[in-house]
């Protein structure tokens, strides 16, 4: 069963892909120069958890449990 954004789901869930392909280069050139991890990453991650949140949620609209789908995240925070 779909749902009426879909769509943009699908599209948010390319994005958190291309943050992931950032974060694992920075991670790749880091471990290359024997660095720490870089600040930067963490700017990736925080911004990748924020797309899945939004993914989670356009994903639940229209659905019995819609509004139930995104308590569970504010309670992981």
């Amino acid at each position: 069963m779909s749902g009426p954004h879909d769509d943009l789901a699908d599209r948010l869930e390319a994005i958190v892909g291309d943050l992931d392909e950032r974060s694992f280069t920075l991670l790749r050139e880091a471990a290359s120069m024997r660095a720490g991890r870089p600040v930067e990453d963490k700017r990736l991650t925080q911004a990748r958890r924020s797309i899945e949140k939004a993914v989670h949620l356009l994903r639940g609209i229209g659905t019995a449990s819609g509004d139930d789908a995104f308590d569970a995240f504010d309670s992981a925070d």
